[in-house]
């Protein structure tokens, strides 16, 4: 064991005597420390004092040997310390706080106030372990589909549609907004604009996807989407990332299983990689973290329809009070998901959902008021994952557009798929923060992404 090593990092603690210190190193790569035992004989006052400060950047080179005391296996005896970047331990806000007095779990600082320190709450335990999980996840959704010959699809930022037909988009202009262009009916003219029309940053690459379905089988997207919804709850970002897979020749069954097959990959994927943060996450936050993701790998997914939920929502309301009452037509709100997830006790797929509260591209079923929809409600999350079998026949997609009154203009591309060999196909997508959330055990969506951009925030 007795070898040369060098380590360096950033300085989580120190402690010692006039004989000795221990100054505890992290490099980012791991939940764990790595302690350097300083001899004071061998440093100066004014070395150790810089190197044990909380922040600081520091290299120490020795020989990496086990170690003698209790919390951790080996250590490295210090030859040489060199300080790479002072921290003035009065400035920096990130300092140790010491044991809570009763159970001796060390105290971590609020995430409300980590969240006015993005630019260093990386270099925390917390959100170490929550940006290197977030990391092992991204990987794991490309292994997952490149190992079942998907393809990725890079589709644009940039769009000049609405898919969801929600208008809170953001606006992409190179307009000047002191002197705008107008028409002769006193609109802005968007034909001087840099694209020649109005664009818009995208809500989701799913249209474009299912033109690549059309065209290389199985593709899926991943890429940052955006919403000008202004929602201050601790489930919505204004950007956020999005997987969106689209497979032809897959009927809402397919769809299913393939949705199944994937989260269960995932949380699978984490449990495997992420041990160390994961239990760190466990111990200190949410003693069922672990528990709950295994609980969703052991188990298939109970699949009801919507009409089915409705009814069984209905028939607890002689023992639980909702603050909305559920009701055929309208959406299922968050305690009614919540309410599913525990009458089934694990993930639920609801299905065929009526037409009027779901988008214009979700095929029609037979009954002509419901539609081939899905969506994945998980423990602790509610809606996880939304999609549906599209509809592939023109005329019923065209009559769809009219309805919903969306400018057909805007979308001859995507009608005009229909006409030239269409075939059956489906897709859905995965909120990326949404899947962090519920991995992580996090109860707010601005802590499982680096830097959240919410209403009124674009700080960092």
């Amino acid at each position: 064991m007795d070898r040369p090593a060098t380590a360096r990092g950033w300085v989580r603690s120190a402690r010692g005597n006039k004989y000795v210190q221990f100054i505890h190193i992290n490099d980012g790569s791991t939940i764990k420390n790595i302690q350097a035992v300083a001899d004071t004989n061998k440093f100066d006052e004014e070395t150790l004092k810089r190197a044990g400060a909380t922040g600081a950047c520091i290299e120490v080179k020795g020989i990496l040997v086990q170690s003698q005391g209790k919390g951790q296996s080996i250590e490295i005896l210090a030859e040489e310390i060199t300080i790479l970047g002072d921290c003035d331990p009065e400035e920096y806000p990130l300092q140790k706080r010491g044991q809570d007095s009763k159970d001796k779990k060390p105290v971590t600082l609020p995430l409300e106030f980590l969240r006015e320190k993005a630019h260093l709450r990386t270099r925390t335990n917390t959100f170490g372990a929550i940006f290197r999980i977030r990391h092992h996840m991204s990987f794991a959704i490309h292994k997952f589909f490149n190992d079942r010959n998907f393809f990725n699809l890079h589709t644009p930022i940039i769009t000049g549609s609405d898919a969801e037909g929600a208008g809170e988009m953001f606006r992409v202009t190179t307009l000047d907004l002191h002197n705008l262009p107008k028409t002769p009916e006193g609109k802005i003219d968007f034909e001087q604009d840099f694209f020649g029309k109005e664009t818009n940053l995208t809500v989701s690459g799913q249209l474009e996807g299912e033109l690549g379905a059309m065209g290389l089988g199985r593709i899926y997207t991943f890429g940052p989407t955006f919403r000008a919804e202004n929602s201050n709850t601790p489930r919505h970002l204004a950007e956020f990332w999005m997987i969106e897979p689209e497979v032809a020749f897959y009927d809402i069954n397919d769809n299913m299983n393939l949705a199944e097959d994937m989260l269960k990959y995932l949380v699978n994927y984490a449990l495997s990689h992420c041990k160390d943060d994961l239990q760190f996450l466990n111990d200190t936050y949410d003693q069922e973290l672990i528990a709950r993701l295994e609980s969703v790998v052991d188990r298939p997914f109970t699949r009801v329809s919507y009409t089915q939920g409705i009814e069984i929502l209905l028939g607890a309301m002689t023992s639980r009070k909702f603050e909305y009452k559920p009701e055929w037509g309208k959406d299922l709100q968050k305690e009614h998901e919540n309410y599913l997830v525990e009458h089934f006790n694990g993930p639920v797929f609801v299905t065929n959902y009526p037409k009027d509260i779901k988008a214009f591209y979700m095929k029609l079923n037979d009954d002509g008021t419901t539609v081939r929809a899905m969506d994945i409600l998980f423990p602790w999350i509610g809606e996880i994952i939304g999609g549906s079998q599209r509809e592939e026949d023109h005329d019923k997609l065209y009559r769809r557009v009219k309805e919903m009154e969306i400018p057909e203009e805007s979308l001859w591309w995507y009608l005009e798929t229909r006409k030239f060999g269409a075939c059956e196909h489906s897709g859905f997508g995965l909120g990326f923060e949404r899947l962090m959330l519920f991995v992580t055990g996090m109860t707010n969506i601005r802590d499982v992404i680096p830097f959240p951009r919410t209403p009124k925030n674009a700080e960092f």
